[in-house]
């Protein structure tokens, strides 16, 4: 890949993406209990992630001048996220990337990216009891 995701996706592309990702999350059965976790009023928190993802795929840095260091992991550990509110958030995000990114190329490097930040990002075991984190002991930002 020559041009870095950002350049092949473009602003539009990123807020089309963050757009349907939500949507999914709004319509699918499994994402129910993940979207849940959400604030009611979803505009700051697709604000946050297209920030995120300008700088994360190769284009300006949005999210540090507004909101500090990303540290996803740290931010994500208030909400119990399991195997199966990772696979919720996955299936929202597959979906929405069979609608807005054509370019089969962009399109496994972005699932594969994903997925990776996914699996990162879970924080309990599957059992539901809270899984022992041990590294960092700093609150949620």
């Amino acid at each position: 890949m020559n041009a870095s995701p950002y350049d092949q996706l473009g602003e539009a592309g990123i807020d089309r993406l963050v757009e349907r990702i939500y949507h999914w999350m709004a319509e699918l059965p499994e994402a129910e209990a993940a979207m849940r976790l959400h604030h009611p009023d979803m505009s700051e928190v697709k604000r946050r992630l297209a920030a995120f993802l300008s700088g994360w795929l190769g284009g300006p840095d949005r999210f540090r001048p507004l909101y500090g260091e990303p540290f996803m992991r740290r931010r994500h550990m208030a909400f119990p996220i399991d195997s199966a509110a990772r696979d919720a958030w996955m299936a929202a995000f597959r979906k929405a990337l069979d609608e807005v990114v054509d370019e089969p190329g962009l399109h496994a490097w972005l699932l594969a990216r994903f997925q990776a930040m996914a699996d990162h990002l879970r924080n309990r075991a599957d059992s539901s009891a809270p899984q022992a984190h041990t590294g960092c002991s700093c609150s949620t930002a």
